[in-house]
């Protein structure tokens, strides 16, 4: 089985590290069944940005280690491993809050890593994700070296041959 790092947690990590990245509110639990999927992945550690239990509110120190922790693991994928993005349609609309606004953050940083220092990125789209269209588009054109799935099962599948690369 491998190590799975969920936050606050960190560990001693030896080998190569799968990111799981997308979108948490507004989106159905997609990590749990991600992790599951890449259970066959021997030998990657995959950390997931999505906590245990219910999704909530975060004081500020809560939100400062979240964020702190995300930006560890990111790094350390991009430098040995993978950062692999799942853009899961959403389930639940917030009028405060803009849906996947973090993780279209992260994934233009992850494409910017990709094209300058070649790390590995795997993008997944869901039917139904919003602006869909567009980033098939410009991930094709800007960074033809991303793999881009249509499904879960296959997007963590080529996770898992880029991290064993």
């Amino acid at each position: 089985m491998n190590q799975v790092l969920i936050p606050p947690a960190y560990a001693d990590i030896t080998g190569p590290l799968i990111f799981i990245a997308g979108p948490i509110q507004g989106s159905a639990d997609w990590q749990e069944r991600a992790i599951a999927i890449l259970a066959g992945a021997d030998g990657v550690t995959i950390a997931s940005p999505r906590r245990l239990g219910e999704l909530r509110l975060f004081s500020e120190k809560e939100y400062n280690e979240q964020v702190d922790w995300e930006h560890f693991h990111l790094d350390r994928a991009a430098r040995n491993g993978v950062i692999m993005f799942w853009l899961s349609k959403e389930n639940l609309h917030r009028c405060d809050r803009p849906y996947a606004q973090t993780t279209r953050f992260e994934l233009g940083e992850a494409v910017t890593l990709h094209r300058l220092a070649g790390a590995k990125v795997c993008v997944g789209l869901e039917e139904g994700f919003s602006n869909a269209r567009y980033l098939r588009r410009t991930l094709a054109k800007k960074a033809p070296g991303i793999p881009l799935c249509a499904t879960l099962e296959e997007t963590c599948r080529r996770a898992a041959e880029l991290a064993r690369a």
